[in-house]
């Protein structure tokens, strides 16, 4: 949801000042001299403006896989009144109206000012002890979510963060007696003294699926299954779906009765060989062929062949 309150600025003079005025009339008194008196002082102490600000610093949907912990949606608190303010903050995971929620949120302060969330640096929200901000004072904010394991590829988590000034919020004008700064009255202004705004998690699910037909070539030309056939084993992998798969392996074990043809792996029609400590993805380690696809982006498909002759 986007915020609709209107924006948060600093109310001009701090709130507790203090503003103290005295007239003053004069006269010509007898003799020509000027005589002057002054009225009573009239003071007044500023009243404290509790005005928030609330806004998502993703520029667009945070990208998420199946079963991730601790995914950062990051915001900015504003406090836009003219006095110092504790601001209470709250997630709420369940807007609806979007594919799933995570399964746990926190929050957490942006402990270094770098505007990123960095574990065991950032500091976890305390309710009991909310963050207080001077003046247009800003503060990043952090949500970490944990997603569960059954989004599927496209799948959108909206999640939103609200900040409320910790005196009081209500009614723009609201009056809360003596609870501003320095004694002062706290009145609430523009933004009702409490805002939100949202920001969105999208799954991407990538899918692998993987194919095996088989070709054979006899010694007579032909294509009967007999000792000394050769069998050529063709597995084709299409990864679907969005994001990507790391650390993709495709292995085949090597039939019984059958012999491998030592070099026969490629990829992609191109030639490997069956060392494992070399730099290409081909090996054989004496019972089953491997190929190491590394990181797979949704949308590849690769095809890998090896051959085997029947004993």
């Amino acid at each position: 949801m986007a915020s609709t309150a209107m924006p948060a600025y600093a109310a001009g003079t701090l709130a507790g000042t203090t503003i103290e005025n005295t007239a003053s009339a004069s006269y010509d008194g007898p003799g020509g001299a000027t005589v002057s008196i002054d009225s009573n002082s009239v003071e007044l102490v500023v009243d404290e403006i509790l005005d928030v600000d609330v806004v998502s610093n993703d520029p667009g949907d945070v990208g998420v896989a199946p079963n991730e912990d601790d995914s950062v949606l990051t915001f900015t608190v504003t406090n836009g009144g003219n006095g110092p303010e504790p601001m209470v903050l709250a997630a709420n995971a369940s807007l609806g109206g979007d594919d799933f929620d995570p399964d746990a949120t926190s929050i957490f302060i942006d402990g270094n000012g770098n505007g990123s969330y960095d574990a065991g640096v950032d500091t976890a929200y305390n309710a009991a002890s909310p963050p207080s901000l001077d003046p247009d004072e800003s503060i990043v904010v952090f949500i970490l979510g944990d997603i569960p394991g059954s989004v599927g590829d496209g799948d959108r988590s909206e999640v939103g963060l609200t900040a409320t000034a910790q005196t009081g919020s209500g009614v723009p004008g609201t009056v809360f007696a003596g609870a501003g700064e320095g004694g002062s009255n706290a009145v609430v202004g523009a933004t009702g003294a409490s805002d939100d705004d949202s920001g969105f998690y999208a799954a991407a699910v990538a899918l692998i699926a993987l194919v095996k037909s088989a070709v054979i070539a006899d010694p007579f030309g032909g294509a009967t299954q007999v000792p000394g056939s050769t069998i050529t084993y063709t597995l084709v992998s299409s990864v679907t779906g969005s994001g990507s798969l790391p650390n993709v392996v495709i292995s085949d074990s090597i039939p019984a009765d059958t012999s491998y043809v030592a070099g026969s792996i490629t990829l992609d029609g191109g030639g490997l060989t069956d060392s494992a400590g070399d730099a290409d993805a081909g090996s054989y380690d004496g019972s089953a062929i491997a190929v190491d696809l590394g990181t797979v982006a949704a949308g590849t498909s690769n095809t890998i062949t090896f051959q085997v002759v029947i004993d």
